[in-house]
């Protein structure tokens, strides 16, 4: 059965305030020891998430801005305006990068750990029903559903899916896997069973990616071109 998010998801969050200084920010990232914590408003919900970056680049902000003067650099708009903003940063929701990628408890992992690598970040804010923060998922605690070896992904893949769920002759299927990446090959009986065997075999946990080199013997996709029963033509 698939794992899902609030399996995982740590409880205990470390959470900012939009107004919580940019210096108590940066302490609660070192006495933690963690690289980012999410920024809620007054009834809890999620406005926003700040990492280590973010500080980083405010502090390089300044020292550009600084840089800027002494040397009487013309600014850039675009890039002077960003940096500008960001070398003026005091408090959390100067700080923090918007709009916050939430998760649900409900989520399955593997989708969370999909959307974590799409959109290159480190956690994710659990979120419920009203948006309010109930839990933080980090990749470390995605991964602990991903510790399985290649070998188990593809025995899932087979009993499970490819024999149990879709019912195929054994030898139908041939399945390898390298590090999460699932390749999939045979000769199918109808072309719309690979698409249905491709979404399986990706909601394996564990699976990273699918490549699909399946072949088919009837194409049953293709819109039949018989006239109609009654003899008349389309309208």
């Amino acid at each position: 059965m698939p794992h899902i998010v609030g399996e995982v998801m740590t409880r205990e969050v470390v959470e900012a305030r939009r107004e919580t200084s940019a210096g108590n920010v940066a302490q609660l990232l070192y006495r933690n020891r963690i690289s980012g914590l999410p920024v809620v408003d007054g009834d809890d919900k999620v406005v926003g998430v700040i990492s280590e970056t973010d500080l980083i680049r405010s502090q390089s902000a300044r020292a550009d801005q600084g840089r800027a003067r002494r040397l009487r650099i013309p600014p850039l708009r675009r890039s002077a305006r960003r940096g500008a903003a960001l070398a003026r940063a005091t408090t959390a929701e100067d700080l923090m990068s918007t709009p916050a990628i939430t998760v649900h408890p409900e989520q399955r992992v593997a989708d969370a750990a999909r959307m974590m690598e799409r959109h290159g970040v480190e956690r994710l804010p659990v979120v419920d029903e009203e948006d309010r923060l109930i839990g933080i998922a980090t990749r470390r605690d995605l991964l602990r559903v991903f510790l399985r070896t290649d070998e188990e992904v593809s025995r899932e893949i087979l009993d499970g899916v490819v024999s149990r769920t879709m019912g195929l002759p054994p030898h139908t299927v041939f399945v390898s896997v390298r590090d999460g990446m699932v390749t999939l090959e045979g000769h199918l009986e109808r072309r719309s069973d690979i698409p249905l065997l491709l979404r399986l075999a990706y909601r394996v946990d564990g699976v990273v990616g699918v490549i699909n080199s399946l072949t088919f013997r009837v194409d049953d996709a293709r819109p039949s071109d018989k006239p109609s029963a009654s003899g008349n033509d389309p309208a």
